[in-house]
């Protein structure tokens, strides 16, 4: 039997990936970013994974995802609770992982129709 994934083509999904750049439904897009479903944003925690600060998060909330994945570069890295505080205020789940496994799991939620937002970091240059 021949299993096909069926693909919403209104839906933002990664189609690849690279140490400095994500590729969107075939574009690319360069630095961290927020992607959601039905949304890009460009130049979100423009410190990288050592500056980031609880108003990066704030601005992912402001998303209402029911779960964000949060992408930490080439290597799993854990932000501070106090950075991580405005995900655990609005009681939203999050998961920590290396980039390529947030690209992954982001393609998935989103495809199953989950209101998921990947929160992806590069490492810096």
């Amino acid at each position: 039997m021949k299993l096909n994934l069926e693909q919403n083509a209104d839906l933002n999904v990664v189609t690849g990936y690279g140490t400095d750049h994500l590729m969107i439904n075939k574009e690319r897009h360069d630095g961290n970013t927020l992607v959601t479903a039905g949304r890009i944003v460009a130049d979100w925690a423009p410190g990288g994974f050592a500056g980031l600060s609880a108003d990066d998060f704030a601005a992912v909330c402001e998303l209402r995802p029911e779960v964000v994945l949060i992408g930490t570069g080439s290597r799993q890295r854990f932000p501070t609770p106090q950075v991580l505080r405005p995900l655990i205020e609005a009681r939203i789940g999050f998961e920590i992982m290396d980039l390529p496994a947030a690209c992954r799991t982001y393609n998935i939620l989103v495809t199953e129709g989950r209101s998921v937002v990947a929160a992806l970091l590069f490492d810096p240059a």
